[in-house]
């Protein structure tokens, strides 16, 4: 009954905002997608749009409708991709979902030597996910999900790569740097500037301050790891990064990094996959060099 030209006739009225606009995105002519929508809404018997003047809003129904239109066509997308390689005797692409922000770099060391072995696959990386990492995982839209915080689930195996430590990030010349650890309450009249994640998706602030009661002066975020540094080097914040990526910075930059408390906070990445795809071998490759470019 529901075919995916109505699936894709929603989602483009959704993107384009009028239904002009997505009978011009899909070739086709405004009566014809009208005419497509209104047959569906008869076997279906309910509205799924309805018009308030130029403007189009969707019922409840219709937006029910929407919502599975953005996870199920993805996932046909991705099928026609695959058999489209299969037919072009192409091998296809692994693709990476990314749940660590600061993994770039190392994931450019695997990617470069996975691309000089593997050849014929190519490589795509994800870093937003409309669902979740763990989603885009079961719904096939990444092969391999890096990840400091693997969660148990019956169908994905979570290998271990390696192990780190997260240190707080200071300009030389912030009183904090003489310090051999830090406590939480001594980032009370600091700046923390973190990547753009919420949150209780932090450890600086799950597993350090709010255990604590304790919160930074200020909270700030940005993309870019390079932008970051060069807040911290200009003393206009500290950060939180993990130690091998640290290590590399403090050589280049007036910037130092101090343990979490005295104990510190440990953490490990860990690479995600499907346990129907476990004897994949391009993603044992990709598993098996991840841990020889162990930072």
């Amino acid at each position: 009954m529901i075919e995916r030209a109505h699936l894709k006739i929603l989602r483009e009225i959704d993107r384009q905002g009028s239904v002009t606009a997505a009978a011009d995105k899909l070739c086709l002519t405004q009566s014809a997608l009208s005419h497509t929508i209104r047959k569906l809404e008869g076997l279906v018997g309910c509205e799924l749009w309805e018009k308030k003047g130029r403007n189009i809003h969707l019922t409840q129904s219709g937006k029910f409708l929407l919502k599975e239109a953005e996870r199920i066509l993805p996932q046909l997308e991705r099928i026609d991709t695959k058999l489209k390689e299969f037919a072009n005797n192409e091998i296809g692409t692994l693709n990476i979902g990314m749940e660590c922000h600061p993994c770039y770099q190392w994931l450019t060391q695997v990617s470069a030597a996975y691309l000089k072995e593997r050849d014929g696959i190519d490589l795509d990386v994800k870093q937003r996910f409309q669902f979740g990492g763990m989603a885009a995982l079961f719904n096939h839209d990444i092969d391999i999900l890096v990840t400091p915080d693997p969660i148990e689930m019956k169908a994905i195996h979570f290998e271990p790569v390696f192990p780190y430590e997260l240190v707080l990030i200071v300009n030389d010349e912030n009183p904090l740097a003489k310090r051999s650890n830090i406590q939480p309450q001594d980032l009370a009249n600091q700046t923390l500037i973190t990547y753009p994640v919420e949150p209780e998706r932090l450890d600086i602030f799950q597993q350090f301050l709010l255990p604590a009661n304790c919160r930074p002066k200020k909270h700030k975020t940005m993309e870019a790891t390079e932008i970051i540094l060069q807040m911290v080097s200009a003393n206009r914040g500290v950060t939180v990064l993990p130690n091998w990526l640290a290590n590399e910075y403090t050589k280049k930059l007036p910037v130092q990094g101090i343990r979490l408390g005295e104990e510190g906070i440990h953490k490990q990445i860990h690479l995600g996959i499907r346990i129907e795809d476990n004897k994949s071998e391009h993603i044992q490759s990709f598993i098996t060099l991840a841990k020889k470019h162990k930072s």
